[in-house]
Order: C-alpha cells, then structure tokens, then sequence
C-alpha cells in the first residue's frame, strides 16, 4: 500500500468516526430534548387545567369502569389536561374504590380532589348544573331541611312537611320496596324516611321538584345498599336495623377502624341485652344539637328513641349515616374480644375499649383532665 492509499483510508476512518459522533450527538440532543418535552408535558398536566376557571361539567362514570377510562373521560370533558396522566397519578398514590355516577367537576380541581371526588360517589340520576344542596354524613332529617332551605327556594316547613307526607312515603315505598319495607313497619319513628336520604350533593334546579330532589336521595341511598342486602339478611337483621346502628357509629367513631371496633360494641350489647347507652341517640331523643351539653333530665328521657335506658336498636336511624359507617356494622372488629365499653379521649381522639366495667371506669378516670 502506497502513501496515498493510507493517506486515503485514514481520511476515511476519520470521516466515519465524526458522522458516528454526529449521530450521536444528534441522538443524544433528541433523547434529551424529547425527555425535557415529556417532563414538562406531565409535569404540566399534574397541574389544574384552568386553575381561574369556574365552569362546572358534568361527567357521567359507567358502572365498572376503569381508571383509564375515567381519565378518558376527564380529557373529553376537558376537566384534566391528560387522562394519561390523571391514571398514571392515582394508580401511583394507590387511589382506589372510584364509584360510578353522575359528577360536578370544575377544570380548577387539582387531580387530588377530583380523585377525592370519585371516591365519594356520585349521583345516581344526571346532575342539573345550578344550585345544589349538600348532605352531609350524620345530618339528621331537621339538619337536611335547613340545608335545602339554604340553598334553595323551598322553606325548611315544606321539606318537613313533605316527610311526614304518608302518600308521597308509600309512592318510594313502592319503587323501592327491599330499602324501605322495615322503615315502613317500624313504630314510634319521629321521620319514616331518617337514615334513608342518602349523604351526597343534589341538584336544585329551577324545575326540579322538592319531591324529585328527595327522590333523589332515597334513590341513592337504594344504590349504596343494594350490594349488601343479601349480606344483611345473611346477619339476620332488617334494612332499619343497620341504619339504626349506623347512624350512631357515624357520630360515634372518626376513622374506619374505630367505627368497626364501636359497632361490634354495639352488637354485643345487643346479644346481651344490654343497652346501647350512645349520647347520639339521647340528642336525637331530646331534640338537642350534636356536641352540645346533656342535663341528667336529658338522659332520663322516656323518648323512645333514648338508648341510654332502652335496650334494642330504637325506633329507627336518627341520622343519615355513610356507606363506610353501614359497612362497620355488616364486618365488625374484635367482637371475639367481648368490648362492652368504650370512652374517647377528646383531646386525641384515641378511643379505648374494654370488656368489663371497671376496666372501662379505669380508662375513662384515664382521659378525664379533671384527673391529672
């Protein structure tokens, strides 16, 4: 090989290896660049799609829907920037059990709450964009009044006079006959329809009637329970009965553990012929706000519904209580460990429990400040 011919062929290497640094280079300029673009594009779309907007959207969530679906969903809707991101984002903080139905979603929600939102459940029947009232859990029937009387044309007297409407009550009756059979043969009840209007938000809009918006709550209410009435009659114990001990677990107990920790109190009592003793259902019996002080006359009232002396399940509900609260009482905890008693510390909230009386005087001296 002459000098030319290296020459000629070390120009060449040369060349090939500066086009393979080139290529690479390029590369490595896409590679990045297109890493700087997904970045910003998910880190953008983690963020609020109009976070001044206060434009409500109504979205509806088929039954067995998928989180992937439902981010869809939210894209179409325009509610989030990307449904991509919306599942990637609640599939990696583990946000699960999303209930189907009919939601007010604004594109100012950050995807926390709307996930919060999904959760929560929706309604049952397509949301009037508008006004709308707000159950919320443990509000009894006098609270919904109040509620709808401030968020709507209609007075808290025609709400009430509308539960004690016995026409209007066997007409729901009829169309839901599983939820309200034992609401309808319980005696002494102050209102047939407490415990049965649904916790959610509910539209009022110009044309909807006072009757369609409780409708409404009864037919949600009908939703939430219809998967366990077969477990309901599995425990042997009516659609009243339930609601009765949820209700007080609602009010009684903060977190889910504790609620099912109260309810099995509550069924063990019960299998004893024990009083339930809960001040929830004293208030109710006496007409006073919830947190409110009870007099020794308060607790000493004959109303049926004062559980502090009478043995059983009362009446009937004396609040609206949460699906997570009915659930505490079809899979209550610790029952094997016979807890009779229960006293909360109001500074924590840390609830104790015990089986017998004096461990239960022990741990109320306990958490009384008076004490210490």
């Amino acid at each position: 090989m002459n000098n030319q011919d290296g020459n000629a062929e070390k120009r060449t290497q040369a060349q090939g290896h500066s086009i393979i640094r080139w290529v690479v280079t390029v590369l490595a300029v896409v590679i990045v660049a297109t890493g700087f673009v997904v970045f910003h594009y998910f880190s953008d779309a983690l963020e609020p799609l109009n976070p001044d907007s206060k434009q409500q959207i109504q979205i509806n969530v088929p039954e067995g829907s998928s989180t992937r679906q439902i981010g869809s969903i939210l894209q179409e809707k325009k509610v989030v920037k990307s449904g991509a991101v919306f599942n990637y984002y609640v599939k990696s903080h583990n946000l699960t059990n999303f209930k189907a139905g009919y939601y007010v979603m604004k594109p100012s929600m950050s995807l926390h709450k709307i996930a919060t939102k999904l959760q929560k459940g929706g309604s049952a029947t397509p949301v009037l964009l508008g006004k709308y009232v707000l159950i919320k859990e443990g509000e009894t029937i006098d609270e919904v009044g109040q509620s709808i009387s401030k968020s709507s044309d209609f007075t808290q007297a025609q709400f009430i006079a509308l539960m004690k409407d016995k026409a209007f009550i066997n007409t729901l009756y009829k169309k839901y006959p599983e939820l309200l059979g034992s609401a309808m043969k319980a005696s002494d009840v102050r209102y047939r329809l407490e415990g049965y209007l649904y916790p959610a938000t509910y539209s009022l809009g110009k044309k909807t009637s006072l009757k369609t918006v409780v409708e409404q709550m009864v037919a949600k209410e009908n939703t939430i329970l219809k998967p366990y009435y077969s477990k309901i009659k599995e425990e042997k114990m009516t659609v009243q009965e339930i609601l009765s001990l949820a209700a007080l677990v609602e009010r009684e107990g903060n977190t889910t553990s504790d609620r099912e920790k109260i309810a099995g109190v509550f069924l063990n009592r019960i299998d004893v012929k024990m009083p339930l003793q809960s001040d929830v259902s004293v208030y109710y019996a006496v007409n006073k706000a919830f947190g409110s002080d009870l007099t020794k006359t308060d607790l000493k009232s004959k109303s049926p519904y004062n559980l502090r002396i009478k043995n059983g399940y009362g009446p009937g509900p004396v609040n609206n209580p949460s699906e997570d609260s009915v659930l505490a009482v079809l899979h209550p905890k610790a029952r094997n460990k016979d807890y009779l008693y229960f006293v909360a510390n109001l500074k924590t909230g840390k609830i104790y429990f015990s089986a017998t009386y004096d461990e239960h005087l022990e741990n109320a001296a306990s958490q009384d400040p008076s004490n210490k």
